[in-house]
């Protein structure tokens, strides 16, 4: 099965966030092109908020580009066999943690934002990973800080995409 098709299949199989599903849908049909960067029209990408239930906090990266605290995510490649595949080596990539464990149930929301052309918007799937006990962060190229918020800070660091998010998780949790 492509990526694309395992796109399509887990999108419809989520629940919830009825139209801005269908949308991402109707994005997929339109545009074979759509899960790749290449496409002006906008690409799907894959994130994964990292979560320390244990001890009620999240590891949040402080994006280069963008300079704000975002969960770990991006574009999907080529070799992803899967969107949950893709989230999952987004999240270690970009956190240093080995181990990491993606929280059953697919994706937890669904977050549609605009971006700088040429490619215009991301149909972002978000899903949340679990980080192993004693875990450790590494900062890569694509951060300029990695740090551990409690839950209840996140919503002054973060944009409501990602309250939203940690929302959604700690109710799957």
């Amino acid at each position: 099965m492509s990526l694309y098709d395992d796109a399509v299949l887990v999108l419809k199989g989520y629940e919830g966030q009825e139209e801005l599903r269908q949308s991402y849908l109707d994005h997929l049909a339109d545009r074979p092109d759509g899960m790749w960067k290449a496409c002006d029209a906008g690409h799907v990408t894959a994130s994964a908020l990292v979560v320390d239930p244990g001890r009620g906090r999240v590891l949040l990266t402080l994006h280069r580009k963008l300079r704000m605290w975002l969960q770990m995510g991006g574009h999907c490649e080529p070799g992803d066999p899967t969107l949950a595949a893709a989230a999952l080596r987004e999240a270690t990539e970009e956190s240093g943690i080995a181990g990491l464990t993606l929280l059953p149930g697919g994706p937890v929301r669904l977050d549609r934002h605009p971006i700088p052309a040429p490619c215009n918007w991301h149909f972002d799937v978000q899903y949340a990973v679990l980080a192993p006990p004693g875990a450790v962060q590494e900062i890569s190229e694509e951060s300029l800080d990695l740090r551990w918020f409690g839950y209840d800070e996140v919503a002054g660091v973060a944009d409501e995409s990602v309250v939203r998010l940690l929302e959604a998780t700690r109710a799957r949790l």
